[in-house]
């Protein structure tokens, strides 16, 4: 199994807002906002780049704003976000896919709400241009069941590999005795 490293991989977080995330009832929202936050926060501590976006936040009572806590966590690429005006499918706006070029990094890993309509999109797009492709499902969620699998069935079908948080950390850091297990660490503890 080809493995993902710190020094080749980004975290590209995909419209984890105070809204849509109560859309995912397929992950409680706690699980859910609990995930993102252990990979925004183990980016910060090991300094990959990170892309933020999000569609439509001045539409405050249905998709609202990325959660508060990512601008704590993140605050270059919070205010580096790329507000998105309605495009679906994230890599279809020019500036989210050149945001995630720019990093510099082949590797992605990828968690977005929700899985069906935000997430399918740009995980199956940049695969297709060529970047490898994780999607943490436990970060992620959909309004259903069925959704969900069909999600996962679609991505998977595309080459693009599914995981969950603690194990993509697991992969990244590879060592505990390391400073990126450190970090690691008390997070998913």
């Amino acid at each position: 199994m080809k493995q993902f490293n710190l020094d080749d991989t980004a975290i590209i977080l995909i419209d984890h807002q105070v809204g849509t995330n109560t859309w995912a009832s397929t992950t409680p929202i706690a699980l859910l906002q609990r995930n993102v936050l252990i990979l925004a926060r183990f980016a910060a501590g090991t300094n990959m780049p990170v892309v933020l976006t999000s569609s439509q936040e001045t539409n405050v009572n249905v998709q609202g704003p990325l959660m508060p806590e990512l601008q704590e966590a993140l605050p270059e690429a919070y205010a580096a976000r790329i507000k998105r005006q309605g495009v679906v499918n994230a890599w279809d706006d020019p500036a989210f896919a050149a945001a995630c070029r720019n990093t510099g990094k082949k590797n992605f890993v990828m968690a977005g709400v929700t899985t069906d309509v935000c997430m399918v999109g740009p995980a199956i797009s940049a695969k297709e241009e060529g970047f490898d492709v994780q999607v943490v499902c436990d970060a992620c969620g959909s309004s259903n069941p069925i959704a969900e699998d069909m999600s996962y069935r679609r991505m998977a079908f595309a080459g693009v590999r599914l995981t969950s948080t603690n194990a993509m950390i697991a992969e990244l850091v590879k060592n505990w005795a390391t400073p990126a297990g450190a970090v690691a660490f008390p997070l998913l503890t």
